[in-house]
């Protein structure tokens, strides 16, 4: 059975930000231009934040 890859959160944010404003998905884009192609923003429900992750597994 494959696993999935493990995820390493990189920065957190609070989902009730000003209306407009996209702090998670503006710091993926930077990790992204700064050599991390897999950043990308999910959104935690349970603690209502948005995460920036990247994917981790085996190499």
């Amino acid at each position: 059975m494959p696993t999935q890859p493990q995820r390493t959160v990189l920065e957190r944010f609070p989902a009730g930000g000003p209306r407009g404003s996209w702090p998670a998905e503006e710091y993926a884009a930077g990790q992204r231009a700064q050599g991390r192609p897999d950043a990308q923003v999910v959104m935690d429900l349970p603690n209502d934040q948005f995460l920036v992750v990247t994917h981790t597994g085996p190499e």
